[in-house]
């Protein structure tokens, strides 16, 4: 007997080495988890986080008094509300190494979000989503922020069945973060466990300091137990050999497909034979069989895919890489036809790149859009609901004008709302801030208009008056004025002829960079079945925008012009209450005023050319100012 508690001794404290926390939520039924060592982060006390009666969740070999767990399979968390979320820290924060956390899942319904994940005060990583699939199933996905991420073929999972989830964080900023979902089994290392169902990097954090459970959705429903963090894979002995975190550089950004070296740091070399295999590329650098700190270099890798590096020796390694991007900027002006294989997903051009990352993808289709003037080519792409937001960078236009055109037909507007609007397309500033200059679309069931706005706010929305039925094709253009601060949306000109700006508005904020070009799939609701064609960027355009749209004010008259004195006079047929805007030639607006008694006072303005913006019951008027 004597013997055997020993052994057993030894069994549970290999099993331990290295664990960080653990909990199996075998608390009375209904307790709360803050009644338990956890603490409440956000809506404390609102749909309070509890566990269930006698729900804790079976899986061979990790629960059980016999598994790897060692605990009975008493009560489990359950995730089943909107409202409370919860975190348990670590004894200590972990700054350096890998993270192993693994616990068992069981969702019945699959809202789409994420329920758990690693963290230190508001800062988190490692996040691990859920959405819904096709009927009775459900993908899993991790990612460092708050916009998800999946495998790009995704397996999907039964719902109310249990798995072992198991995920790997390497803690740094670089953040890499792996994800597997074992159905039965426990993987006896990280190579046994084959490729994750998921990788992501970036916008990782560098200290972690505990697990946090959230409640995100009413109707969310899955049960967390037997709650693992190891700095190993599920304890076991370290490795005396150490790896960092990698770093991907492009060998060249290019349309075409182009390799990539990766670099992985090590430490704790020289204290075994160690065999080193990659999935793809060659490998060299320094050898961590002979050297105790260095460099592991892998070359010849292929942009788009992942390395995986196996170690072997005198202990067992794994390290997924993922394959950065190696796509170039788009010069002006951009002529962009589409001309891609039916079925290939846009993100996968070189042209183009996802900003968000979801289950649908915007998708290359067959034919084109017609339109008279525009001989289109390649084919058109089709997206509907929501997915993945797909950018198209370009060279960052600071001055002058920029046109963005494009062929769009809404296909269908079944299941779109009749009182809700979104925006489709939008461009952005170098760091790809959404809120700059977007085209929306709304329907009334039968019709859809668009229109277009610089803010989030739908109040700022500038609504066209044109309605469209649904299968027709409208040309878009959407010009921004540096220099006037006017953004303009022109519907349907004629191409070596006119058009006439369908909507305008002014930012608040004048635009001082534009660099991205972006389509979005908002929400099922709200973003209707649409094919896109023939989109070009440019700084000039193929037609003439009719300046009738700029000088809506009858009987303008500006004067004198130019200015020697400091006052400005204007005056109109309708002789109603004024406004300005004046602009220096670089867009910045220098004066805002009203017009008092059919003048102005400019005597700030310094010698100089500017640009005047008039502003009379609702019409506007633009007017060169030369001050002398």
């Amino acid at each position: 007997m004597k013997k055997l508690y020993t052994l057993l001794l030894i069994a549970v404290s290999t099993l331990s080495f290295g664990q960080i926390l653990s909990d199996d939520f075998n608390y009375p039924d209904a307790d709360l988890l803050t009644a338990n060592g956890w603490t409440a982060h956000s809506a404390a006390g609102t749909q309070a986080i509890d566990v269930g009666a006698s729900n804790g969740l079976t899986y061979a070999d990790y629960s059980g008094i016999t598994g790897f767990t060692g605990a009975i399979e008493g009560n489990a968390a359950m995730l089943d509300n909107t409202g409370e979320d919860v975190n348990k820290s670590f004894a200590a924060d972990v700054t350096t190494g890998s993270l192993y956390f693994t616990f068992l899942l069981n969702v019945s319904s699959a809202t789409a979000g994420y329920f758990t994940h690693l963290g230190k005060g508001t800062n988190y990583a490692a996040r691990v989503y859920v959405r819904p699939s096709v009927a009775g199933k459900f993908n899993i996905g991790i990612s460092n922020s708050s916009t998800a991420s999946f495998a790009i073929t995704p397996t999907d999972f039964d719902l109310n069945t249990t798995y072992l989830v198991i995920v790997r964080y390497d803690v740094s900023t670089s953040g890499n973060a792996s994800i597997w979902v074992v159905s039965s089994g426990i993987p006896a290392t990280e190579i046994a466990a084959g490729t994750p169902e998921h990788t992501t990097s970036g916008s990782g954090q560098a200290t972690i300091g505990g697990v946090y459970l959230r409640q995100y959705n009413a109707t969310q429903n899955m049960t967390v137990d037997g709650v693992r963090v190891y700095s190993t894979w599920f304890g076991a002995t370290p490795c005396d050999l150490t790896l960092a975190a990698e770093t991907t550089t492009c060998d060249a950004t290019t349309f075409s497909l182009d390799g990539y070296t990766a670099t992985i740091p090590f430490t704790g070399g020289n204290t075994a034979a160690y065999t080193l295999n990659a999935s793809s590329g060659t490998i060299s650098g320094d050898d961590p069989s002979t050297t105790a700190s260095g460099n592991i270099i892998i070359t010849g890798a292929s942009e788009g895919t992942n390395i995986t590096l196996t170690i072997t020796g005198g202990c067992t390694l794994s390290r997924t890489i993922t394959a950065p991007e190696c796509k170039p900027v788009n010069t002006l002006p951009v002529s962009e036809p589409f001309n891609y294989t039916a079925g290939t997903t846009l993100n996968t051009s070189q042209m183009w790149t996802n900003t968000s990352t979801a289950a649908d993808e915007i998708t290359a289709v067959s034919g084109n859009l017609s339109y008279t003037g525009i001989t289109p080519t390649g084919n058109s792409v089709s997206f509907a609901g929501t997915g993945s937001d797909t950018r198209l960078p370009f060279t960052e236009t600071t001055s002058g004008e920029l046109y963005t055109s494009f062929l769009v037909s809404v296909t269908d507007l079944t299941g779109i709302s009749t009182t809700g609007q979104t925006y489709f397309a939008t461009l952005s500033d170098l760091s790809n801030t959404f809120t700059v200059a977007r085209i929306y679309i709304k329907t009334d069931g039968t019709e859809y208009q668009f229109g277009i706005s610089p803010t989030t706010s739908t109040a700022d929305i500038v609504w066209s008056a044109n309605t469209y039925a649904v299968g027709s094709t409208q040309y878009l253009v959407l010009k921004y004025d540096f220099t006037t601060n006017e953004l303009v949306l022109v519907e349907n000109p004629t191409i070596g002829g006119t058009g006439t700006a369908a909507a305008t508005v002014t930012p608040t904020t004048a635009l001082t960079s534009l660099a991205n070009f972006i389509l979005r799939q908002d929400s099922a609701t709200t973003t209707p079945a649409m094919t896109i064609d023939e989109l070009t960027i440019d700084t000039t355009t193929n037609f003439t925008l009719s300046s009738s749209s700029f000088n809506a004010i009858d009987g303008l008259t500006m004067y004198p012009n130019p200015l020697t004195g400091g006052t400005l006079n204007l005056t109109s047929t309708a002789n109603a209450a004024m406004t300005v805007q004046i602009f220096d030639l670089l867009g910045k607006e220098v004066l805002k005023s009203d017009v008092i008694n059919n003048a102005v006072n400019v005597s700030k303005l310094n010698s100089g050319v500017y640009v005047v913006k008039i502003t009379e019951e609702g019409k506007t008027a633009t007017r060169k100012l030369v001050v002398k």
